[in-house]
């Protein structure tokens, strides 16, 4: 069995990466992912601006991710994690993110939901459950 790598650090706990290989790719979503990129939705942006750069404990988050058929908001390769906000629009589709979330769960991806209002207005707090989320899954 290999020996676990060391990501980085938080609150004095190791926190280990992770590593899924060849997870499926749909090329043809390219344009629709600049194009999110270019709304700035300030949920978005706001934690794009938290994250970025390696801005929180070194670990490095892509936006606008493509997943299968899917493109997720943030994704962490180091640690296959993928970072949803949710805001109203996703009260009407529940099924369908039921859906997405069982496809990236199935390919070995945990995910993280995080609401668009908590973004806006809670990002200290928003940014603290992050960092248990991510101790409680990545820590052993």
């Amino acid at each position: 069995m290999p020996e676990k790598q060391i990501l980085t650090q938080i609150e004095g706990i190791i926190i280990y990466r992770n590593f899924v290989k060849n997870l499926p790719y749909n090329s043809s979503l390219i344009p629709l992912t600049k194009d999110k990129r270019k709304l700035f939705i300030l949920s978005e942006v706001l934690f794009w601006q938290q994250v970025r750069n390696k801005n929180f404990y070194q670990i490095d988050f892509d936006r606008q991710r493509i997943i299968g058929n899917y493109i997720v908001d943030f994704y962490v390769k180091t640690l296959v994690l993928v970072v949803e906000i949710v805001g109203l629009s996703h009260d009407i589709k529940k099924k369908y993110d039921l859906k997405r979330t069982n496809f990236l769960e199935n390919l070995g991806l945990k995910v993280f939901r995080i609401s668009d209002w908590d973004v806006k207005h809670n990002l200290t707090v928003v940014m603290k459950n992050l960092e248990h989320f991510i101790i409680d899954h990545y820590s052993s």
